[in-house]
């Protein structure tokens, strides 16, 4: 028995291995890759500019950090004044239920279930006569 496989490939006559080299793969010819060859940055320029190349990604992450700190204090800042006003009409309501509640008739109304009645007669005016030491 023979195998199929070996029986259909063809044999090279010489014996010699054939062995087929892949292309080189070559460096796509775009705007970046001949300014940076054939333009006037060469690529020893281009390392020397380096430093200052992340030093300005270094700036521009710092001005966007800055950013987004500085909306996230407006946000606060929006937040608590929308708190101050919820608590001044708070407060505002509140010293007007004290007000109402504190005239003489709600006052009477309330101490009427404790026993305590309004007087109803006018108070009296107490003076004192003042007597004056001589020594």
């Amino acid at each position: 028995m023979t195998n199929r496989l070996r029986t259909e490939i063809p044999e090279e006559e010489t014996g010699e291995l054939i062995v087929e080299e892949k292309p080189v793969k070559e460096i796509p010819d775009n705007f970046l890759t001949q300014f940076l060859s054939n333009g006037f940055i060469t690529s020893e320029e281009a390392i020397k500019a380096l430093p200052f190349v992340l030093y300005l990604a270094l700036l521009g992450m710092i001005y966007i950090g800055n950013r987004h700190l500085a909306e996230k204090n407006i946000r606060d800042i929006d937040k608590l004044n929308k708190e101050v006003k919820e608590l001044s009409w708070d407060y505002k309501v509140t010293k007007a239920d004290l007000a109402y509640k504190s005239t003489l008739t709600e006052v009477a109304k309330r101490v009427d279930t404790l026993g305590i009645k309004e007087s109803l007669e006018p108070p009296q005016v107490i003076t004192v006569k003042e007597e004056k030491d001589e020594y």
